[in-house]
């Protein structure tokens, strides 16, 4: 793990020589540190980062538009939707659940015509409800616990509001529990919201029982709200509330302000259940209620104004979450790591949010050490506060699925949104969230390593200045070849986010004077290069050619720079882009030099690729790889020219002739042969217990003998080379080369 951030030391005592002289041993530390390092090849690396990836990367989520989003300031146009956009503080609830016209005081009585309001309005699962009303009426106080913005506030008072009591009030949150008792009305019913405990104070049976003793002598009732992390006190009847769906919400809501008719056939639009897919919370239903009202008359902009509707919900959720001053840091470092590791396992979430809760702390309160407790936390309180999930599901390693217990926010635009809100919007955060990213970036997991790039990669398409300076440039210059991966997996991200300038930035790396920069740019083409591979192609035949004109002093730099272009290119080879490779590849067999020996490596080192995309069942389970990928493409290309009614064109019949071309060429060149045919070997052998590699060999090897040398090679290949566990050649190297002579003429078996 990398050094944490540490407390800056005073002005007075701090000495620039000092500092100067820290900076050069540590990076003398970390260059040895890194000299054995091997970094990951350009392969595994993509691998890696489609394995590992969140899904907010993807589609339009990404590209989300808004105020906190996509920085554009957009507002509420024509008024139509009055107070119900703005998502306010908790003493809002009425006005924002359900439209109403005023803001209720924090204590004192709730007049009957907003519990009528509300009553008309809300609408629950009934046998719950009656099940809380008899526990209510026969304990005469509960404790009703759930997530903000659920509902729990409303579903208190129409609690009260079942009992045979009169009026309802509302009492201050700031009282003691201690004091309740006398707080209390004669038979009436009493709403305490937001209740909050103290670790130093916390409940105690002799208060529940004091308080319970009262509400006996005076008839009353009670209902404390509070959220789903308190823990109860021996005797405290906690009841456990969950939100209503929030199309129930909705439906119930514009019963009461429309008819049964108009509220079924706006319910049934494609633009609302596209806002129910994101799950919104009762007050947000709410809201969307009478938003459809006011535009039921006026379809053409009713999407709109749903969509902006929708965005500003996760907008305000995000920015409540962070304004709460009665919110723990703990929870917020949890907001924040859950969206980094958005759909990954909660163990991993919970772990790591606690190293963010630590540098965020050493922040907020310099100088005192923070308290992480190790028990307590409950895993279904924790997502309940973050309007999150829990599942099970496969997660994908390098050795197989394994099921793995995860958690995702419940709407998908909230992990993309709170990230970009903690960096913009609260920038005191940043020492922390930078020193956590480069702790993540160490990581010996891949599914951190890969977070810590994605959440980069957010930070990056949002301010892109700050987030190279402070992050990636770093990580680009690091001795440390993971610490490259990781800034190369970051550009490919961002670039897939459409981040400003990541083109630029690439290029200007890769034609500068900083060799691990350079390295940094070489592999992020492998990642981004298939959207624009000429460029691409041009940028890594620049880099090779530069590579060969080095001095002797700089050869080991050359041919690690030139070993990482031929990868990067062979990566653009397998790509969905390779149609566009192949020519490009073929055109440099024509010259001469490094370009030649680049489309040469490049292919080769493809061919070495293994990958699980085609899995065979009949398979053993022993077998160490898969399939290698160009020979699965070459299969794919055969069978699909057989079928066309015109062999010989199209795409297949181009990526075929362009596999032998580069086969035959790398076979015949001195300097590549013994590489080429150690390649074939592999081959052969992984088809002995393929039968499908088996059958695309046998179409590729005919096609590479077109002279006797040709056909020398080969057959001498197949009559000598080893078994995968040594001896005599595997079955199948007999096989084949009864259809390698077979099938030639004009020169019939080899000798």
């Amino acid at each position: 793990m990398s050094t944490p951030v540490q407390d800056a030391p005073p002005a007075e005592t701090a000495h620039p020589q000092d500092a100067e002289g820290a900076e050069e041993r540590a990076a003398e530390e970390a260059g040895e540190e890194g000299a054995d390092e091997r970094a990951q090849n350009a392969w595994e690396s993509r691998k890696d980062l489609r394995r590992h990836s969140p899904a907010f990367m993807l589609g339009d989520s990404a590209r989300l538009g808004g105020s906190l989003i996509g920085g554009s300031q957009h507002g509420v146009s024509g008024g139509h939707v009055d107070g119900d956009v703005v998502l306010g503080d908790k003493t809002e609830i009425y006005q924002l659940r359900f439209g109403s016209a005023g803001t209720p005081s924090s204590s004192g009585e709730v007049p009957e015509d907003e519990l009528d309001r509300l009553a008309a309005l809300f609408d629950a699962d009934e046998e719950e409800l009656a099940h809380l009303t008899g526990r209510l009426r026969t304990e005469r106080f509960l404790v009703l616990a759930g997530p903000l913005s659920s509902g729990r506030r409303t579903a208190a008072l129409m609690l009260l509001r079942r009992l045979p009591v009169s009026p309802i009030r509302a009492l201050d949150r700031d009282l003691r529990l201690g004091d309740l008792p006398h707080h209390l009305s004669q038979g009436s019913g009493h709403m305490l919201c937001d209740l909050m405990t103290d670790p130093a104070d916390p409940l105690r049976e002799a208060q529940l029982l004091a308080l319970r003793d009262e509400l006996v002598r005076k008839d009353s009732y009670l209902v404390i709200t509070t959220g789903p992390g308190i823990v109860p006190a021996e005797g405290m009847p906690l009841a456990r509330w969950r939100a209503p769906s929030a199309s129930l919400v909705l439906r119930g809501h514009l019963r009461t302000l429309t008819d049964e008719d108009t509220a079924r056939e706006l319910l049934r639009l494609d633009a609302v259940q596209a806002v129910l897919a994101h799950r919104p919370q009762p007050r947000e239903a709410a809201g969307l209620a009478r938003l459809l009202v006011s535009h039921a008359q006026d379809r053409t902009t009713l999407e709109r104004e749903l969509a902006l509707y929708s965005t500003l919900s996760v907008e305000r959720q995000v920015q409540r979450w962070f304004d709460d001053p009665a919110l723990p840091l703990r929870d917020k470092a949890f907001l924040v790591s859950l969206a980094a590791f958005n759909e990954a396992p909660y163990a991993i979430t919970a772990e790591l949010s606690d190293q963010l809760y630590t540098l965020l702390h050493r922040t907020e309160n310099r100088g005192i050490h923070p308290h992480v407790p190790v028990f307590g936390t409950s895993v279904d309180s924790r997502l309940q506060l973050a309007r999150a999930r829990g599942y099970r599901e496969e997660e994908p390693t390098e050795w197989g699925p394994v099921v793995q217990y995860k958690a995702a926010y419940e709407d998908d635009r909230a992990a993309l949104v709170l990230l970009r809100e903690v960096w913009t919007g609260h920038p005191s955060s940043r020492p922390a969230l930078v020193g956590w990213l480069r702790e993540l970036a160490d990581d010996g997991r891949p599914l951190v390593r890969t977070r810590a790039a994605a959440t980069a990669a957010v930070l990056l398409t949002r301010d892109l200045p700050s987030a190279l300076a402070l992050l990636v440039e770093g990580w680009a210059d690091s001795p440390r070849p993971h610490h490259r991966v990781t800034a190369a997996h970051t550009l490919a991200l961002a670039h897939a986010m459409e981040a400003p300038h990541v083109r630029n930035v690439v290029g200007d790396w890769a034609r500068g004077e900083h060799p691990r920069l350079r390295w940094t740019a070489i592999r992020t083409y492998a990642l981004i290069g298939e959207k624009w591979p000429e460029e691409a192609l041009d940028a890594l035949r620049a880099v090779v050619s530069a590579a060969a004109a080095r001095t002797d002093d700089e050869e080991e730099e050359a041919e690690e720079e030139t070993a990482e272009a031929a990868s990067s290119a062979a990566v653009l080879m397998v790509s969905p882009a390779g149609a566009r490779v192949y020519p490009q590849l073929l055109a440099a067999l024509d010259e001469k030099g490094a370009v030649r020996r680049l489309a040469l490596r490049a292919f080769l080192t493809a061919c070495e690729w293994y990958d699980d995309a085609d899995p065979q069942p009949s398979r053993p389970a022993h077998a160490a790889r898969e399939r290698p990928v160009l020979l699965n493409r070459f299969g794919h290309a055969v069978a699909t020219e057989a079928a066309v009614t015109t062999p010989g064109t199209g795409t297949a019949a181009d990526e075929t002739a362009a596999i032998v071309t580069l086969w035959n060429t790398a076979l015949r060149d001195h300097e590549h042969t013994g590489h080429a045919l150690q390649v074939m070997a592999d081959w052969v052998r992984c088809a002995d217990q393929d039968p499908a590699a088996e059958w695309a060999l046998s179409a590729l090897l005919p096609a590479l003998a077109t002279t006797r040398p040709d056909l020398d090679r080969l057959s001498h290949l197949l009559r000598t080379m080893p078994a995968v566990n040594g001896g005599p050649p595997p079955p199948v190297a007999a096989r084949l080369l009864t259809t390698l002579t077979s099938r030639r003429s004009p020169y019939g078996p080899a000798a």
